[in-house]
């Protein structure tokens, strides 16, 4: 069993090793108390800007569902007239220079899957930098966006922003409560306190869903053939349902749960989030199709002699009531923005 096995074990059951780590997580939470004071007191600098800025984040360790919440989003603010930017950090891109703006010509390599899975599915300018204000500077600058979307960096205080929203995984929800690495906790869950919005992935929320906390539907779309050049709903599958799952995101187990309620019997290949694929990764030595997730699928499809492939893109599904709470929040923004920065 790997380390990341170990801990992803003990995060998300009742294990009691957690207690081997308690001396560790209580220095985390201390540095993280004083790194939230020195920048609270101004001692550590915040960067401001002239349009709002909406981080999308979490509170947890690995995937929550932020990518295609970030995607939904930004087709809402189209819809309602905004013209929205995307920012990432960019993690395991190796871009030539920084900012770097991404789009369908990018290599992957150097823009990271997530962005350059956005910037594919959004057709908006989408900029990724290590230092985040720099490329929310490029947006606004050279792009003439009004409205900035973070994906991830809830916990990048440099970052000042106007909305905060949280993703949890409606399944692991908040595993064992504990800060890292007791838990998978990058902050205590007192943090969701005070954020905007608490958007849950799934199943997830016991009370009924209000502007503040709503739920995200994951719905499936077409298979599409790795190379695009075929599409086949569920009903038109002729091939194996017996077929190879690969999955390289933070939940496999969603994935995989989500293959089998289609009619799938899945056999699971587990990769770390954001594994860069090799051909070695898909031989599987038998004709079974292999089915992997979307962001696996913009890596893979530089592989040469993948055969028999596919990929299965999902939409985020927003409530009506949390969007057009943000929609109203973002347009006050903007106005009172104009005003500060004439």
């Amino acid at each position: 069993m790997s380390l990341t096995d170990f801990l992803v074990n003990i995060w998300y059951s009742n294990s009691s090793k957690k207690y081997l780590f308690l001396p560790l997580t209580l220095l985390y939470r201390s540095l993280l108390a004083i790194r939230k004071i020195l920048y609270d007191l101004g001692l550590f600098k915040k960067h401001y800007f002239p349009v709002p800025v909406v981080v999308v984040g979490n509170i947890t360790v690995g995937g929550t569902g932020k990518t295609p919440l970030v995607i939904a989003l930004v087709g809402k603010l189209q819809q309602e007239g905004f013209k929205p930017g995307v920012v990432s950090r960019g993690y395991g891109s190796l871009a030539p220079a920084y900012p770097f703006f991404v789009d369908a010509s990018s290599s992957v390599d150097h823009a990271g899957d997530e962005p350059y899975l956005i910037a594919v599915r959004t057709n908006v300018p989408v900029v990724i930098d290590p230092h985040r204000y720099r490329a929310v500077n490029y947006l606004i600058q050279q792009c003439n966006c009004d409205v900035i979307i973070t994906d991830d960096g809830l916990q990048h205080y440099a970052l000042a922003r106007d909305v905060e929203i949280a993703v949890i995984d409606g399944q692991r929800q908040l595993g064992n409560g504990h800060c890292l690495p007791m838990g998978p906790l990058r902050e205590p869950r007192s943090r969701l306190r005070s954020v905007d919005y608490t958007v849950f992935n799934g199943e997830g929320v016991t009370s009924t869903p209000t502007e503040r906390q709503s739920i995200m539907v994951l719905k499936a779309g077409d298979f599409q053939a790795l190379d695009n050049s075929s599409c086949l709903s569920a009903g038109e599958w002729e091939l194996s349902t017996r077929v190879h799952a690969v999955a390289g995101i933070g939940n496999p187990q969603r994935f995989y749960l989500t293959l089998r309620q289609l009619g799938f019997t899945v056999i699971e290949h587990d990769f770390s989030d954001h594994h860069k694929f090799s051909e070695k990764d898909f031989q599987f030595y038998d004709d079974l199709p292999i089915i992997m997730t979307e962001k696996d699928a913009v890596k893979a499809r530089t592989l040469n002699e993948l055969k028999n492939c596919w990929y299965l893109p999902v939409e985020g599904h927003l409530e009506l009531e949390f969007t057009q709470s943000l929609v109203d929040r973002l347009r006050l923004l903007v106005n009172s923005k104009q005003r500060s920065y004439p």
